[in-house]
């Protein structure tokens, strides 16, 4: 049931909703122990009245003290040592009669005179008196005075064993605990001892007021940190995501993805990258669908000369004729089939470059395995070599992907066949540069560029190609630019100086 209540809400919801469930959680537990707190402290206080009272009643039968007032206020004054860590001791009679009260042992020591009796007397008759009315005003608050509970206590199922009482107002806390007195088997009377309770209230006191105030600052910190839980995480992410959404649904409204991005965080991180991405599948869509317009564009052409060939073809009568229209129609199917092949082609490469990894190769090996293979073919072929030079002993390790290098190569050089003529030659040349990057030449014979700004041969279908159209689609150098920059390098044409033309390739050295 929660995990389908917490799977609708926000991520602050759910932050708040959980830390609402523990706090509810933790305030329960707090309830169970404060309300144990003050019964654990008051049986505390009822134990050692307990042990108090059974020595006294000790002291009751071993010196055989009778309960009248006279014997009972001997004994307290002989006997004040037994109470001196208590605020007062009462002793009542079997009729709930006050025979002996501790408050009175503060008066003159001389307390044997007959004076003192009188003095005592009076004093504990004042104490009635007070009792008198404290009982009085006790009723009309409908509270039960000390000797109206020791009554109820006689009449209850724990009479005999020691009975705790509180009595507590707005300043005192008093805990009271009383228990019947009994002699040679004679119930005599109750003996109650009172004790000022006032720390058991501050320790309560001190406890719920250290819980509220933990409880108010738990609180706080709660909110403070769903605020900046909410301002810098996930306002960002509710960010990222309308971004996101403007982007896919093609909408121009602005985005404040550039105040993100300039977070120096794992959020700023991410959303450089994001950005870095949808740009990146920007240029690729607009690349795709430019591409798809190119192609669409170069198809048209050969298919236009193959239906003005086929259209003629029917009505030529002359075999010479014929065999020149038969001719373009076989050059316009080659034409047209090399032109979807290298584009399915490349397409599979792009898509499988993304999960290629780089490592560290070897330039010189790669460069001569493919030197050696075109070698091998058009020697025999057209009597076209290829000559490789390598300048000094240093190493020329490169980062990158072996079969891209391979045909970044093998494009190349037979880019070069294509415009050499038969016996001629092609030079491969691989050297250290002064700024520790490695340079690979591939220079050939053949009739150069004829146009100045040499960037254009790396366009993709470009126009200026040789005679044998078929062969070619006009992607392979458009193929090796976009590979050579993906090895983090650079690529530049130009024309020799004697004859043929001159490609170059930089790498960043391992």
């Amino acid at each position: 049931m929660i995990n389908n209540l917490l799977k609708d809400l926000s991520i602050l919801k759910k932050f708040l909703f959980i830390n609402f469930l523990i706090f509810i959680v933790i305030g329960s537990f707090t309830f169970l122990y404060l309300s144990s707190v003050q019964p654990n402290l008051i049986k505390t206080k009822t134990i050692n009245h307990v042990q108090v009272i059974d020595n006294t009643i000790d002291h009751f039968e071993r010196l055989k003290i009778n309960f009248t007032k006279n014997d009972i206020r001997k004994f307290l004054f002989s006997t004040k040592f037994l109470f001196q860590n208590l605020d007062r001791v009462t002793i009542y009679d079997n009729k709930f009669n006050l025979i002996g009260d501790t408050n009175t042992l503060d008066l003159d020591p001389r307390s044997f005179s007959q004076r003192l009796e009188v003095i005592e007397m009076d004093v504990l008759n004042d104490k009635e008196v007070k009792e008198n009315k404290s009982e009085k005003i006790t009723k009309k608050n409908k509270l039960p005075t000390l000797v109206e509970q020791i009554k109820s206590y006689s009449e209850s199922s724990d009479y005999g064993r020691p009975y705790t009482l509180i009595q507590e107002n707005y300043d005192t806390f008093l805990v009271t605990t009383v228990k019947n007195v009994i002699i040679d088997n004679n119930h005599v009377g109750y003996l109650a001892i009172t004790e000022n309770a006032n720390d058991i209230r501050v320790a309560i006191d001190e406890r719920k007021s250290f819980i509220i105030r933990t409880a108010l600052i738990v609180v706080i910190v709660i909110f403070i940190f769903s605020y900046v839980l909410n301002r810098f995480f996930l306002k960002p992410i509710k960010n990222l995501v309308n971004y996101t959404n403007i982007i896919k649904e093609k909408r121009t409204e602005q985005t404040n993805i550039e105040i993100i991005k300039k977070r120096n965080d794992e959020l700023g991180t991410l959303s450089k990258s994001l950005d870095e991405m949808t740009s990146e599948l920007q240029k690729r869509i607009e690349t795709t669908e430019n591409f798809s317009t190119d192609l669409v564009h170069e198809i048209r052409n050969p298919l236009a000369s193959l239906k003005s060939a086929s259209e003629i073809i029917s009505d030529t009568d002359s075999n010479e004729q014929r065999q020149k229209l038969i001719k373009i129609i076989s050059h316009d199917v080659e034409r047209i089939e090399r032109l979807i092949t290298d584009y399915s082609q490349m397409l599979k490469d792009e898509a499988a470059i993304s999960f290629e990894k780089m490592k560290k190769l070897n330039l010189k090996d790669i460069v001569k395995s493919v030197v050696d293979d075109f070698n091998n073919i058009y020697m025999s072929k057209r009597g076209i070599s290829i000559k490789m030079k390598v300048n000094g002993v240093q190493d020329y390790n490169i980062f990158g992907i072996e079969n891209r290098i391979e045909q970044i190569i093998a494009n190349l050089l037979d880019n070069s066949i294509s415009f050499s003529n038969d016996n001629q030659q092609i030079k491969v040349e691989l050297r250290v540069l002064k700024n520790k990057k490695i340079l690979l030449e591939v220079v050939d014979q053949g009739e150069g560029f004829k146009e100045k700004n040499t960037e254009k041969i790396f366009n993709r279908f470009y126009s200026n190609r040789p005679e044998k159209f078929g062969e070619h689609s006009g992607l392979g150098l458009n193929i090796v630019k976009n590979l050579v920059e993906l090895h983090n390098g650079q690529i530049v044409a130009s024309n020799n100086i004697d004859k043929g033309a001159k490609i170059e390739i930089t790498f960043p050295k391992a």
